[in-house]
């Protein structure tokens, strides 16, 4: 017997067998569907952990995924809801571009058969949507305002920033951060402006109202791309000394905080919600149109300070001091 040709026989065997077994793999995957990833615009590296966490978690359960973007527009939101359903879409995960008007698109998906799976972002109805996991927002607001009222040493005029005026959590996270600030008797807010979440915008607010108001001490965000765009105002203004917070836990944050820019920020467990959103879609759609959990699930977020802020990357905890944040 021809040794040599017996074994190139075997691998031969060996090399079709495995193509077969991806080819089947490729199809258990195709047969189990496509899901559509809608978030909001994915240059605020939130949205984009997000959008990616959730979308290759799906991946890895066998689905396919469209990933896509309504800029926080409704209207393009329900545009993009129409062409998930027209295309057979086995579900939908969210960051939704407003709580009233995105009603009617999940709605709209219902009605197809579609379960839309929401996170981060609650909607005003219940029972539309399968799941809404969010995070304690008004906690993690209770938390960071407990954190900038102790570096202002209590005293002192301070300055909000706020969300879009459309986005829940923009209200939730101002409710809870006046909850701890305006029981506190030596310190005075002087202006709150929104800046809709951008960094452009919060800095020419933030730049605006400081020469308002020169002797603000602090500047307290809704979230961390507007704290990052005051913090660079305040730099701008020569006045390293105001105390500026966030919120979200970006890692552009994190960065901030070890280089002494921004002095806090509450960190959104977003891979937890990412991957439970894709996680609780698998399960709905395998076991019958139900995931035996509640509607409304909410998770408690944690304050990131100079002292654990090499604990976290992309919105998740890591081995202490290994993140590349701290490199």
């Amino acid at each position: 017997m021809n040794h040599n040709k017996g074994m190139r026989g075997l691998l031969m065997v060996a090399v079709v067998a495995a193509a077969i077994g991806s080819q089947a793999m490729a199809a258990t995957a195709q047969d189990k569907g496509n899901i559509c990833v809608i978030v909001p615009p994915v240059e605020n590296p939130f949205f984009g952990a997000m959008q990616t966490i959730a979308a290759d978690k799906a991946e890895e359960l066998g689905y396919t995924t469209t990933r896509l973007v309504h800029n926080d527009d409704a209207n393009t939101q329900l545009e993009l809801f129409e062409s998930c359903i027209a295309d057979g879409a086995k579900a939908i995960i969210l960051d939704n571009a407003g709580a009233d008007a995105t009603v009617a698109a999940v709605q709209a998906a219902k009605d197809a058969g579609i379960g839309s799976f929401l996170v981060d972002r609650e909607i005003t109805s219940e029972g539309v949507a399968v799941a809404q996991i969010v995070s304690n927002n008004y906690q993690g607001a209770t938390i960071l305002a407990e954190e900038f009222a102790s570096l202002m040493g209590e005293e002192g005029t301070y300055i909000e920033l706020t969300g879009r005026d459309t986005d829940t959590n923009a209200s939730v996270r101002s409710q809870g951060y006046h909850e701890v600030l305006d029981a506190i008797e030596g310190m005075e807010m002087v202006a709150q402006q929104t800046a809709n979440w951008s960094q452009d915008e919060a800095f020419t607010v933030a730049e605006a109202l400081l020469q308002q108001y020169p002797d603000a001490k602090g500047i307290i965000a809704g979230n961390d791309t507007m704290a990052l765009g005051a913090q660079a105002a305040v730099e701008a203004a020569g006045k390293p000394e105001i105390i500026v917070v966030g919120f979200d836990g970006s890692d552009d944050a994190i960065m901030s905080i070890n280089a002494g820019g921004l002095k806090a920020t509450s960190l959104q467990p977003v891979a937890e919600m990412a991957t439970q959103a894709a996680v609780q879609a698998d399960a709905y759609l395998t076991a019958g149109g139900t995931t035996e959990l509640p509607e409304k699930q909410s998770i408690d977020m944690v304050l990131i300070t100079p002292d654990n802020a090499c604990d976290y990357y992309q919105f998740a905890p890591v081995e202490a001091g290994t993140s590349p944040n701290c490199q």
